[in-house]
């Protein structure tokens, strides 16, 4: 049995990494894809996913738009409607990371961050919750990381934006629980994808290797499973949670 057969699920920045392994296994049990890119980089990735998607038997679509940028995040939602009919659930995904000790850390790389990783959440959020509220049904997920929780040097930026998620989607849940609409977060540890391959042969990997009880540093595709968990009425009672994904790193 498909647990998401003809659901409608939006994945922003899923291109490539945990978005794309998301994309993946929520087609896999049956939901229907939208989904965002930002970069003319990734245009050829997001076309080849999107293919991808629809040799599984699902709808797919593809939208180079911003999340960070309130109107573009408006037209997204609104075009998905338009084209999908509804949406069940929504997966704030984008991300990125500008990653430097606060003595160095520029006033454009802090904006940066908070715009793609917090405002974003902001934007497709807000634009979500109105065909959703009319459903009366639906479930939002949002990604921070375990550095939003206990923070990380050299990371300031990053662990600001991810515990504001965590508050943003604890508030929410308290103001949609009554619609039967979800709201959770995410929080993964050490995944192996392009955004975290630098870390990986270093020593700042090896260190953080050392602080994983589970001794390995973990896979989109372990991430993809805790989203579906969310996503699926699986998780029917659950809301205002974090799920740390992380192998122990943070207990």
């Amino acid at each position: 049995m498909s647990l998401l057969k003809d659901k409608v699920a939006i994945i922003t920045g899923a291109a490539r990494g945990i978005g794309e392994a998301m994309a993946l296994k929520f087609a896999e049990q049956g939901a229907n894809i939208a989904f965002t890119y930002v970069s003319d980089s990734s245009k050829e990735k997001a076309e080849a996913l999107t293919e991808k998607l629809k040799a599984m038997g699902v709808q797919a679509k593809a939208w180079q738009s911003n999340a960070a940028e309130f109107d573009q995040a408006e037209s997204f939602i609104a075009e998905v409607v338009d084209s999908f009919g509804k949406v069940d659930i929504c997966i704030n995904n984008a991300g990125i990371s500008k990653d430097n000790l606060l003595l160095r850390l520029t006033p454009d790389q802090w904006h940066a961050v908070i715009e793609t990783n917090l405002n974003s959440v902001y934007n497709i959020t807000k634009h979500v919750i109105r065909p959703m509220m009319k459903a009366k049904s639906g479930s939002i997920i949002n990604m921070s990381s375990v550095v939003g929780i206990a923070g990380n040097a050299g990371q300031s930026g990053y662990s600001a934006s991810k515990a504001g998620i965590i508050g943003f989607t604890k508030s929410i849940a308290q103001e949609l629980g009554s619609r039967n609409i979800r709201c959770n977060v995410i929080a993964p540890g050490f995944i192996e994808t392009d955004m975290t391959s630098y870390l990986k042969d270093n020593p700042a990997g090896d260190a953080y290797l050392k602080s994983i009880p589970l001794g390995r540093f973990g896979k989109a595709e372990e991430v993809a499973n805790t989203a579906l968990f969310l996503g699926s009425d699986l998780s029917s009672f659950i809301t205002g949670q974090v799920i740390n994904t992380c192998g122990g790193m943070l207990m």
